[in-house]
């Protein structure tokens, strides 16, 4: 039997449906969408358009094939779309938007050409104060991880904060240069090695390696590895093992350039000072925080209606992983507490997603960004390049189980609160 189209889109030529289906999944995964949400998404909106689409998503490339509902449920599709696209990335106030506009296409409020329009201008590039803000949010997060997760000094807190300052320019440099796209990790890694082996060897005591990895902390792929798990974990094996290459990749070109710089500095007879002066106080985590969650507003691009909606999400984050790792007896940032902050995360996602009638991926995201384990991955894969068999297998097997307790706490929140929202 046929089945009916929606009478608002009957008389709308299929190829403009399609047209504003294939750009939605477009700006959908250059924002950051996971394969199972853009495939659930895009097939719920296609069907509410009168179309079925069968969609696959990778970290790469998306198809779609679409038919006609009013075929019937024998209709064999009668276009295919395939889209070939460089990995995402999270821009939070992009996401919410290329949302709205879907909504109100389909609430029959926009023309579907008008939504199409719209979608592409999110597609425009970065104003030039846009990259200034993603340039000192680098800094910014560098500082506040030395000061928050690896409670430094002074000297390592504003040391950090200048590389990410540095880092911060190469990345943004690298958006449009292919070439340096990709080798720009390990020349980050690089870059942060030398400037921090210099300073601990000519100007002040640093503790080198928190301040490396505080430096280094936004390009670790541990949100990659975290998204990598979810999507194996739902059976998006290919999009799963793909995204986990991926990371893997950047994990080694990381730790390539640092193992290249301290060589280098070796062979220059650069010897930096390597000891810890007295850390930070106790009291200083909490402006940090702060800090940090500021800064994570301003990296993952949201909105400036979202920034408090933001930096809630990373300060409650990371006080519920604190709170289980307490309880469990453990240190803070321990499985358990991991496993806490990521139901936390997930539920109060669908809540907000549900009530706020926004993505859940505004609190979602942020939220875990200091649960996942891309430093520990980071150490695992530099001790094994040190030959450090022993010490970096057990940092990679604690890594992991942080990763598998990250996933499991969101799939339990997704038990808690079911998801009314794709995103």
């Amino acid at each position: 039997m046929p089945v009916a189209v929606p009478v608002s889109f009957a008389t709308t030529a299929i190829n403009t449906r399609i047209a504003f289906l294939t750009e939605l999944a477009r700006r959908l995964h250059q924002y950051g969408t996971t394969a199972p949400r853009l495939e659930t998404a895009i097939a719920k909106s296609a069907q509410r358009l009168g179309l079925a689409a069968e969609v696959w998503s990778s970290p790469t490339a998306i198809i779609v094939s679409f038919a006609d509902l009013g075929q019937g449920e024998d209709g064999v599709a009668q276009v295919t779309q395939v889209m070939r696209l460089p990995p995402g990335d999270v821009n939070l106030a992009r996401l919410v938007e290329a949302d709205r506009i879907a909504d109100a296409v389909i609430d029959g409020q926009m023309e579907l050409r008008e939504g199409f329009h719209l979608l592409r201008k999110l597609g425009a590039p970065e104003s030039f104060r846009a990259e200034l803000g993603v340039i000192a949010s680098y800094g910014l997060c560098a500082a506040s991880v030395v000061a928050l997760l690896l409670h430094s000094a002074w000297p390592d807190l504003i040391t950090a904060g200048v590389i990410g300052v540095v880092i911060g320019s190469i990345t943004v440099a690298s958006g449009s240069r292919p070439r340096l796209a990709a080798a720009s990790e390990a020349i980050s890694a690089m870059v942060a090695t030398l400037i921090a082996t210099v300073v601990a060897a000519y100007i002040v005591p640093l503790a080198l390696k928190s301040v490396i990895l505080g430096s280094l902390i936004v390009l670790l792929p541990g949100m990659a590895l975290t998204t990598a798990v979810r999507e194996i974990s739902s059976q998006h094996l290919v999009a799963g093992v793909a995204r986990m290459g991926g990371a893997v990749a950047t994990l080694l070109k990381l730790t390539f350039g640092t193992v290249a710089a301290t060589q280098l500095c070796e062979a220059l007879g650069i010897v930096p000072h390597d000891y810890a002066l007295p850390p930070l106080p106790s009291w200083a985590d909490w402006p940090f925080l702060l800090l940090g969650a500021f800064s994570f507003a301003i990296l993952f691009r949201a909105a400036y209606r979202d920034w408090l909606v933001v930096m809630g999400a990373v300060v409650l984050g990371y006080l519920a992983t604190r709170w289980g790792g307490q309880v469990s007896g453990s240190i803070p940032g321990a499985p358990f507490g991991v496993f806490i902050g990521g139901v936390l995360l997930g539920s109060l996602s669908n809540v907000y997603a549900r009530y706020a009638q926004q993505p859940g991926a505004v609190v979602r995201e942020p939220g875990i960004i200091l649960l996942v384990p891309g430093s520990v991955s980071f150490r695992s894969v530099s001790y094994l390049l040190d030959r450090d068999t022993s010490l970096g297998m057990d940092t990679g097997l604690l890594g992991v189980t942080l990763l598998v307790s990250l996933v499991a706490g969101l799939l339990f929140g997704d038990l808690i609160v079911a998801p009314r929202r794709s995103l």
